[in-house]
């Protein structure tokens, strides 16, 4: 059971369809659903058909689930719904937005297996599982004898394909009776019922530590069922399914033949009942179409009665029916008879009269019409003739293409002569009554009580669509012969609902209650063809009575995006993989690094994670029972070292009965009914029908089946495949927790030793660490004794081979190893170098290795020090009795002296502050410089890193290759001294532990170590912060950070004086250009600037035209472009922003006025040369007077208090100026005005307030920012780019700064604004807002937490593209999305 506090995170964000994504957990897992970017601020809610606490599973049953917000906060960065799973199955999940549903899938949660008396656990990579068929296994009371030959092999689960009746083909898989055990199992004396199997079923559970799972076929039924004659309708015959009829015709048409054949009819026709070469094929292909195709017309059930339609058209005609078309779209075509009687397909006569229209009443026209009529109608016939035709080719090449595999091809069944048991072609269809003429026959499709036990095989179609049923209408896979068929079952017609056929759908339901009663599992056989309807119906009975089912299934999808739907969609636990399908070694090793496992070395994961895609979790099988047996494709030698390669694997593992005992032919799931052998120790190698450690492989089995289970028991979950030639594969197993690893060395056998030359040189192999020991030495070896003959009674298999095999041995005593030298790589690395001399094609040599003594105390000291930081590091670690004084102390106490000013040293610092103090920030080659000197710097590379496991990262090659980066960490902070010296200490103290473990583990340890000092630095900073910060979201804490970067003590020079008044310069025309001249009279013009307020209005006013007056303080700089000198965007007169930063100042003063806490109540000024004093109140009220009439643009182009009407070009909006020295200037749609509104809301009417804010919105609104100016405007440029110098005035060297690039601090009062005056609006506006806000904020969160900057830039490039030329981390960026979430 894993451990309780494991939660995963699930994303989620608008129209997202992860129906296809394979999403797996635990039980005992926590699942968060939380809002992604495109959701949040929006009202949404998640709905699963998971059950609530103390009900039952129902699919079709869904309930929503409740939000919890921890902070209690607006701001949904932290807000979430969640699951505690503790069933296993398939679940769905979907959530809506706006009543309409925007995006779900599915998660499956592993059932918990349980085995022994004490039900201990199992877990899923532990499992070892065999097949048996069933029928082999004889009388019932001989089973447990020949399933003891599992148990002694070291197995823990049997696989039996089904134990019921079996139909008359005697496959395993054409079950003649669901609900009946197979009556083979019973004898005489002693009845095997349902009851005695689930007895043994236990006892095998509590005894021998092993579970049972078998079969369920859902798909199809024995040809020869007794229930599917007495209900027809649970099959696809001619009454519930006549589009079938066409493909009937042909299949009996090819019964006939084949029948003329076999008894010799067409021997003149070059055609013998022995089909042996291309000859004969081309003899079929002639024959078929020239007597079968022509007779059959198989056409004429496609096509229209020609004489029948013209007249009925003329009938209609005569009478006056004319029709007018109210489609023009609407054209002729043919209706399908759906009874699919010959010549029995109409048309629509409305269309027809509507298309064909005589030109008069008289006879001669209406014949005229019904000729035209007649010769569409013809066409028409032709097409489906042609459509006809073209399905009659593909089904005469399918048949050949069987004719061959099955009677020519050296890997098929090589058939023999055409006779009625082996006829030409499997029968799709059966057909339950006396043999007639192919036209008698014909007679019986049209009588129902005949025609619906016309039932139609089951089979598989090679690359069809799994998702779609090749049975049903619309599809053609019958008639073109496609079907790879199984002619003896019937396909099962279940339609969409257990309405549709009740007594199929009740039928099925009892099989699988029984099988779900006694077993512990199902493997889905067919899975890909069951309905995926059905097969989740049955599988939720089946958990309904055995909650933790483990169900298997084998996929033919060819793709993994459509195996993710069954599995998703079924809650598979375990798909069945096949070695059998790797072409060579190096193929298998990639197929054990693919189906499970970690890379060694892999980052120690946070508990609370993402939830991250899988892959479907694998049983993977040497062989299965549907494989070719591997001794003929591969050697006999090759049994052994491929089987402990698939053991090696960190997922379940399994074979097929036969494989160990080196049966050299494929057992058949049909034709096979000899009895397994019986485990007898004394048994010698040719003693019939019994087996034990000195047959085939069986010894080696136990040892690998045993290593697996405690490979997959004990936590080896990180995996490594090398290659090391290309018949020798080196799987390494690795334990995170105590280092131990467990090194399997096979050299597999493709080719046959016998016949192919293998090198005599084998590589000499490094093996990191000490070996401890030879956990198992094995060689397939030949010996003397009589040589194989298939016997008559039991399956045996190859006497003359078997395995030598030692066990827990030192290397000293191996036979396959020359010598071990012990060899330094690098400090601390130690090496076994490994000369092999016996390696043979077909051996195996494993190792246990530990750490060498050294490295293995130092990581268990170094986990002992990090339990601080979580429980997670307790297993493997060891007592630390000498460590460093520091190392005594716990970090938080060491932490608990540093000041926010210390954290920003510990923490951030860029490159140029640290340069100031003769340092700079760690450059890590073939990559780049990290963006902080302090922890931020690493922890966001490693952010990115950790996640995906990504070990062959720069980063990850720079720490593994040397100790610079480790040393870098802590001998910057000890050179500072103080308390961040002390942290820096405590860094090289543990560093010291670190340098002595291998290079290998460095990463994951590094990342252990600095994870847990940088949270607890975090917390630290965050717990000296305000409580806004202290009780915000995660969100709050982040951008608080933003203090803690900025934060820095300065040492500045001080400034130099101002130069002298301008007027001192002296002017030598002369002597300079008129260019520089310019230049300098906007440089004095410039600095002499006027500034003041405006008697009347109260607005401060000042600048000019060569000044830049505000925040967008742009100079020019290009001499190319003549913009040098010149500011892109001077601002003078009134600017918006400082009108309301000045009427917020004064209405402040006058409030602290009033109480009496300042002693003024005004200002006094020398007008005219006379004092005059203006009270704060007078001051404000002019201001309030004038500022909507004078900087309001009203929509009224007749307004009065407009100036300049002529340049107004965006009504319903505040100017951004008010008598600037350019007019136009003063009507720019601009972002500033927002800034007025939050200082000063006083000055604005709400309804004009809200307008304006609207169009701001609509115009500048950005993902992150506010464009800087109107996009209509003629000047507008979104892209800053400082370093482009060219003629373009507009843009030259960055002239356009403040001309259309999206700013991020106006964002902030845009949306405090938009707060603000939405409450004056009402309720339902401000609920929008907050929407909009969350959503808008939304943007700023994922940037922030995927900058390696951990800020928010100064601006972004339009529509927020990067843009190079901004500060990556800004703090009134920062600040303004605080006071955002502060105001929410």
């Amino acid at each position: 059971m894993p451990p309780s506090n494991q939660t995963r995170v699930l994303l989620l964000n608008a129209m997202e369809k992860r129906e296809k994504t394979l999403f797996r957990l635990e039980q005992g897992f926590e699942l968060q659903f939380r809002l992604g970017p495109t959701l949040q601020g929006k009202h949404v809610t998640v709905y699963t058909n998971y059950p609530a606490s103390g009900e039952l599973f129902n699919r079709r049953k869904f309930r929503a689930l409740s939000w919890h917000n921890p902070t209690g906060r607006e701001d949904d960065s932290d807000k979430y719904c969640k699951l505690d799973l503790h069933i296993s199955g398939s679940y769905q999940y979907y959530f809506n937005h706006e009543n309409e549903r925007s995006g779900g899938g599915y998660i499956v949660v592993d059932p918990i297996l349980r085995v022994g008396v004490d039900n201990h656990v199992l877990h899923l990579d532990c499992v070892t599982l065999q097949t048996f068929l069933a029928k082999c296994l004889g009388p019932f009371e001989e089973w447990e004898d020949r399933l003891k030959v599992a148990k002694e092999s070291g197995y823990n689960m049997i696989h039996f394909t089904p134990l019921q009746k079996l139909g008359l083909s005697r496959s395993c898989y054409s079950l003649a009776d669901q609900l009946e055990v197979n009556p083979d199992f019973s004898s005489p004396n002693k009845k095997c019922t349902w009851s005695s199997i689930g007895n043994l079923v236990e006892k095998m559970k509590n005894e021998w530590n092993m579970l049972c799972i078998t079969d369920v076929v859902y798909n199809h039924t024995a040809a020869n069922s007794e229930w599917i004659r007495v209900h027809p309708e649970c099959g696809y015959n001619l009454v519930n399914s006549p589009h079938l009829k066409p493909a009937w015709i042909l299949d009996r048409a090819l019964w006939h033949l084949s029948c003329s054949v076999a008894e010799g009819k067409y021997r003149d026709e070059g055609l013998p009942p022995s089909i042996e070469n291309d000859h004969h094929l081309n003899c079929i292909r002639k024959i078929i179409w020239k007597d079968i195709y022509p007779k059959i017309k198989l056409w004429e059930f496609f096509q229209v009665d020609v004489n029948k339609a013209v007249q009925q058209f003329k009938t209609l005609l005569t009478k006056g029916n004319r029709k007018t078309k109210s489609d023009p779209n609407q054209h002729l075509q043919i209706i399908q008879d759906p009874e699919y009687k010959r010549l029995g397909c109409t048309v629509d006569m409305n269309i027809a009269l509507a298309t064909f229209i005589p030109h008069s009443n008289g006879p001669a026209a209406i014949e005229e019409c019904c000729n035209w009529f007649q010769k569409k109608i013809e066409e028409l016939n032709a097409e489906q003739f042609r459509q006809t035709n073209y399905h009659q080719e593909q089904a005469v090449t399918c048949l050949l293409e069987t004719v061959v595999y099955e009677r020519l091809a050296d890997q098929g069944p090589k058939q023999g002569p055409v006779s009625r048991k082996y006829p030409l072609v499997t029968r799709y269809f059966t057909y339950p009554f006396k043999e007639m003429t192919l036209e008698e026959e014909e007679s019986l499709m049209h009588q129902p009580d005949k025609a619906c036990h016309f039932l139609a095989h089951n089979g598989w179609v090679m690359g069809d669509d799994p998702l779609r049923n090749f049975a049903e209408p619309g599809s053609n896979v019958y008639l073109r012969r496609e079907l790879i068929c199984w002619g003896d079952s019937a396909k099962l017609r279940y339609g969409n609902k257990p309405e549709d056929c009740p007594y199929l759908w009740a039928h099925m339901k009892k099989y699988t209650e029984i099988t779900a009663k006694y077993f512990h599992g199902v493997r889905l056989d067919n899975c890909h063809s069951t309905p995926l309807h059905v097969a989740e119906y049955m599988l939720d009975t089946a958990r309904k009575l055995r909650a933790d089912l483990y169900v298997v299934a084998e996929l033919f999808t060819g793709s993994e995006e459509l195996d993710n739907i069954f599995v998703t969609r079924l809650g598979l636990s375990s798909l069945i993989r096949e070695a059998m399908s790797a072409y060579n070694s190096h193929e298998e090793g990639r197929l054990v690094y693919r189906f499970g496992g970690e890379p060694v070395g892999s980052f120690v994961q946070p508990r609370l994670r993402p939830l991250m895609p899988a892959i479907a979790h694998a049983l993977f099988m040497d062989v299965t029972h549907d494989n070719e047996c591997p001794i003929q494709h591969r050697s006999e030698y090759d049994t052994l070292p491929s089987s402990t390669i698939v053991s090696m694997a960190c997922c379940a593992t399994g074979s097929t009965k036969g494989y160990d005992e080196l049966v050299p032919h494929q057992i058949s799931v049909v034709s096979e009914e000899r009895f397994y052998a019986k485990w007898n120790p004394a048994a010698t190698p040719s003693t019939p029908g019994e087996v034990n450690f000195q047959t085939g492989i069986i010894a080696g089995r136990l040892a690998m089946n045993r290593l697996h289970q405690e490979l997959g028991a004990k936590g080896f979950i990180q995996v490594y495949v090398d290659q090391v030639d290309e018949d020798i594969v080196a799987v390494t197993r690795h334990c995170p927790n105590t280092h131990q690893s467990v090194v399997a060395v096979s050299r597999t056998a493709f080719r046959d030793p016998k016949t192919s030359s293998y090198s005599k040189e084998v590589p000499q192999m490094c093996i990191p660490g000490k070996i401890e020991e030879v956990v198992l030495e094995a060689r397939t070896i030949e010996r003397e004794v009589t040589p194989y003959k298939k016997d008559e009674h039991f399956i045996n298999g190859l006497p003359n081979y078997t395995v030598e095999i030692r066990e827990h041995i030192q290397i000293r005593e191996s036979k396959i190893i020359k010598q071990a030298g012990t060899a330094i790589k690098g400090p601390n690395e130690f090496v076994q170098e490994i000369e092999f001399e016996n390696l043979t094609p077909g051996s195996v040599i494993i190792f246990r290795v530990s750490l060498d003594p050294k490295a293995q105390e130092a990581v268990g000291v170094l986990r002992n020090h990090l339990i601080q930081f979580s429980p997670h590091f307790k297993s493997g670690s060891l007592p630390d009795d000498c460590s460093a004084p520091i190392l005594k102390n716990l970090f938080s106490s060491i932490a608990s002296k540093l000041t926010l000013a210390d954290l920003n040293q510990i923490l951030y610092r860029c490159d140029a502050e640290e340069q100031e103090d003769g340092g700079g920030c760690y450059n890590i080659p073939n990559w780049s410089p990290l963006k902080y000197a302090g922890l931020q710097g690493l922890m966001s590379v490693m952010a990115d890193i950790r996640p995906k496991n990504d070990l062959g990262h720069p980063f990850c090659g720079n720490l593994r290759s040397g100790d610079w980066m480790i040393d870098y960490v802590s001998d910057r902070l000890i050179s500072r001294a103080g308390a961040c010296a002390e942290v820096g200490k405590w860094l090289k103290a543990m560093f010291v532990y670190l340098k002595q473990i291998p290079r290998y583990l460095i990463p994951c340890y590094f990342d252990a170590i600095l994870v847990g000092a940088y949270t607890t630095l975090l917390d630290l900073a965050w717990s000296q912060m305000s409580s806004f910060v202290q009780n915000g979201s995660t969100f709050v804490k982040h951008l608080s950070l933003g203090s803690v970067q900025m934060c820095g003590i300065g040492k500045y020079p001080s400034l130099p004086n101002l130069s002298p008044a301008l007027h001192d310069v002296p002017y030598r025309m002369n002597e300079i250009t008129k260019e520089k001249e310019q230049c300098c009279v906007s440089l004095a013009a410039g600095f002499n600037v006027t500034a003041g307020v405006d008697h009347e209005t109260g607005f401060v006013f000042g600048g000019n035209r060569f000044n830049c007056g505000t925040w967008m303080d742009k100079m020019g700089e290009s001499d190319r472009a003549r913009n040098k000198g010149i500011p892109a965007t001077p601002r003078d007169g009134s600017a918006v922003e400082i009108v309301g930063l000045c009427k917020s100042t004064i209405r402040w003063l006058l409030e602290l006025s009033k109480k009496k806490v300042f002693p003024y109540q005004g200002v006094t000024i020398k007008r005219h040369g006379k004092k005059e004093t203006i009270t704060y109140d007078e001051w404000n009220r002019r201001i309030q007077g004038h500022f909507e009439k004078l900087f309001f643009v009203s929509e009224n182009p007749a307004d009065p208090n407009e100036e300049h009407p002529n340049l107004v070009h965006k009504r319903g909006i505040y100017k951004d100026s008010y008598g600037a020295s350019s007019p136009w200037c003063d009507y720019q749609l601009r972002p500033n005005f927002t800034i007025a509104m939050v200082v000063a809301p006083e000055i604005f009417s709400p309804e004009r307030a809200w307008k304006a804010l609207e169009i701001v919105e609509e115009k500048l609104l950005g993902p992150l920012g506010m464009k800087t100016l109107d996009p209509d405007d003629m000047v507008y440029c979104g892209v800053y780019d400082n370093a482009l110098d060219n003629d373009n005035y507009n843009v030259a060297k960055g002239f356009n700064y403040h001309q259309g690039p999206e700013w991020l601090w106006p964002i902030g009062y845009f949306l405090r604004a938009k707060l603000y005056f939405s409450k004056l609006i009402g309720p339902e506006m401000y609920a929008k807002t907050v929407v909009l806000i969350k959503n808008v904020l939304s943007h700023h969160y994922v940037h922030l937490e995927r900058s390696s900057w951990k800020g928010l830039p100064e601006l972004t490039n339009e529509n927020g593209q990067y843009c190079p030329f901004s500060c990556e981390s800004q703090a009134w960026s920062i600040a303004v999305i605080l006071e955002v979430l502060y105001d929410l």
